[in-house]
């Protein structure tokens, strides 16, 4: 791979996998509420981002690169914390986790059963919480 293609995200096959990773923007209380629900059919993720954070972004790809699991095991939503920055403090409230950006919440049944943020966002195995 060249340096240029690192800055478009690598080859063919590493674009394919970062398709992978579906996600669905997380924008209002109600949509927060619709996932609470849905935990209890299967894993909901919430991924907090700022996109004004480098380290955020290198997260963000790393953990798409890398993301194991098919759209029937889990669903994946996308907070961007500056704009939705009263939504990240409901959710922090919610679930009785400190916000950090960028920050990964794993949600079953109502509730966080596994969280991290900055590098530590990499080593959650999200396939064991499904």
């Amino acid at each position: 791979m060249g340096v240029f293609n690192w800055f478009k995200g690598g080859d063919e096959a590493e674009a394919g996998q970062l398709n992978k990773a579906k996600w669905n923007l997380l924008e209002t209380e109600s949509q927060l509420e619709e996932l609470i629900a849905q935990s209890e059919e299967r894993l909901q993720i919430i991924f907090k981002n700022s996109t004004s954070c480098g380290i955020s972004g290198m997260v963000k790809r790393s953990f798409e690169s890398s993301y194991p699991l098919e759209n029937s095991q889990a669903e994946l939503h996308l907070l961007h914390v500056q704009y939705n920055r009263e939504l990240s403090s409901a959710i922090a409230q919610q679930f009785g986790v400190r916000h950090e950006s960028p920050q990964l919440l794993l949600i079953k049944n109502g509730e966080v059963i596994g969280h991290a943020s900055h590098g530590g966002i990499n080593g959650i195995s999200v396939s064991e919480y499904v």
